[in-house]
């Protein structure tokens, strides 16, 4: 399955490139903002994109809703920090399917990315 990884923090893209690295999951990009995310969505079709929720230009809920309505089969994966529960919960309710939390943990993102297949 083809990933999306979008993250204000570079850091933290390649952190979850690094655990996706060598696994059934490949990630065709990665973009810094959700501006930049939903250009990379056109550009590249993933089949999983993972969202952080805080970021400048756009956020993960706002790109959220505008990935959707680009292309309703995209499975997306909101990425948040501690503390973030109220955001969570609204992203699942507009069509997230999971959520991983930062810092991330191995076996939880890929029992999130499992459940997309």
């Amino acid at each position: 399955m083809r990933v999306l990884v979008v993250d204000d923090a570079m850091f933290m893209r390649n952190v979850l490139k690094g655990i996706l690295k060598d696994s059934e999951f490949e990630v065709v990009g990665e973009a810094a903002n959700g501006v930049e995310a939903l250009e990379k969505v056109k550009e590249l079709n993933p089949d999983i994109v993972t969202l952080d929720i805080t970021m400048p230009e756009m956020d993960g809920l706002t790109a959220l809703n505008k990935i959707i309505e680009i292309d309703d089969s995209i499975k997306i994966v909101m990425v948040s920090a501690m503390g973030q529960q109220n955001m969570v919960v609204d992203a699942i309710r507009k069509g997230a399917k999971d959520f991983i939390v930062k810092p991330f943990d191995e076996t939880r993102v890929f029992e999130a990315f499992n459940k997309l297949k």
